[in-house]
């Protein structure tokens, strides 16, 4: 995003160096030089030294239209909550919230095409809760896939979803550890997918995941989430977690946080969105696409930064040191803290700086026939988890 970003405000002073010097010799004003950056040595982006000619009296001017060009890259955060179809109460709650917060459906679920038709007449996003089968032992729900399906099988399962889920436009999956952990019952899905305009959301159940090498050579768009809300149900819990996820959206450019129509995710949530703060923009999964795409593309990239991860650091830091100095100078001047304190940490992190680690879910429980009685006993954390190490930690390397 960073990279984006500051081609962004390249382009732009190109181009408007070209309207001011035009406009300052009609008007014949005095001319005040100033340099906006110096950048170089920035890995594949090299920008040299730009020099705009200003009358004296546009500076707010041409400071405000610099200003609107920055803060058309906010930061983006998704959010999507997950096991709708047996809570009706509570998720008509969760539909009273923006209408950038998403739903997942689970296909099987009494009452999952009402909430689907209802979260597409508010415009919402749906998504297909897709249930695949864990690691642990546990009741499953109805049709979910099991790595040793054939590729006919899941096909036809997912097939049925679509049928049972209106309006759906991608999906995620629903516990998962030993399906998603498996190459070859994920490429079956990803076939069966490729039929479809759909794109996944890996909930990463599992640090191993093979959702995204799975995905490689087929159309679908893997998104992946960074954040689980409500892991812990506690409205502590989910506020903290949402200030995390908000905090990755401004370092990454973009986050993805999924909950639970639980009763203390819905408080939580209700205080936090009437006070979310100006640069974040809450956005529908499938507004990320884009950058999904991109990492994609990206991931021999990562791969080979994988592999190389123990040779000596570059001191980025160091290189850009005076580029840093002369860039805060001049964006006190111009922009908020907020904006220069993003293009800041770039600058300052290391080039090879790992990435940030993702803690996988602990898988729930939520079959038809235990649905009422974890309903009546949300309040008192009785969900059953995935005894798989579920809590084990993972990171952008873990595929390779």
């Amino acid at each position: 995003m960073q990279y984006r970003l500051i081609k962004c405000i390249h382009s732009f002073t190109l181009l408007f160096q070209v309207l001011l010097l035009f406009w300052g010799l009609l008007l014949r004003g005095s001319l005040v030089r100033v340099t906006l950056f110096q950048l170089s040595s920035l890995r594949n982006v090299s920008l040299r030294k730009l020099a705009v000619r200003i009358p004296a009296f546009s500076m707010p001017l041409f400071a405000a239209i610099l200003l609107c060009a920055l803060n058309a890259q906010a930061a983006r955060l998704a959010i999507v909550i997950d096991d709708f179809g047996y809570r009706v109460h509570n998720e008509n709650k969760i539909l009273q919230m923006p209408a950038a917060i998403s739903i997942a459906v689970l296909p099987d679920s009494p009452h999952g095409r009402e909430m689907a038709q209802k979260a597409y007449s508010q415009g919402r996003e749906v998504l297909i809760h897709l249930p695949m089968s864990p690691l642990s032992k546990q009741p499953l729900e109805k049709n979910t896939l099991h790595p040793a399906m054939s590729r006919e099988e899941v096909a036809t399962i997912i097939t049925s979803a679509i049928q049972k889920v209106p309006h759906a436009v991608g999906i995620n999956n629903h516990m998962g550890s030993a399906m998603t952990s498996n190459l070859v019952g994920m490429t079956n899905v990803m076939s069966a997918l490729s039929q479809y305009h759909f794109y996944f959301l890996d909930s990463v159940t599992i640090g191993n995941t093979q959702v995204m090498k799975a995905s490689m050579g087929t159309p679908v768009k893997v998104l992946r989430r960074n954040v689980f809300l409500d892991n812990v149900q506690t409205e502590a819990e989910t506020h903290h977690q949402l200030n995390r996820a908000i905090a990755l959206a401004r370092k990454q450019g973009t986050a993805i946080a999924i909950g639970h129509p639980y009763p203390t995710t819905i408080r939580a949530l209700q205080q936090e969105l009437a006070a979310l703060p100006a640069d974040i923009e809450l956005v529908s999964p499938g507004m990320l696409l884009a950058h999904a795409a991109e990492n994609q593309q990206n991931r021999s990239h990562v791969e080979s930064k994988c592999t190389s991860r123990h040779q000596p650091k570059n001191d980025s830091a160091a290189m850009l040191s005076p580029e840093l100095d002369y860039l805060k100078r001049v964006g006190e001047a111009l922009v908020p803290g907020a904006v220069i304190d993003t293009l800041k940490q770039f600058f300052e992190k290391p080039i090879f700086e790992k990435s940030p680690e993702v803690t996988p879910k602990p898988e729930e429980l939520h079959s038809a026939g235990s649905m009422k009685s974890q309903q009546d006993n949300e309040l008192k954390n009785n969900k059953i988890k995935d005894k798989t190490g579920a809590r084990k930690m993972t990171d952008a390397c873990a595929d390779f």
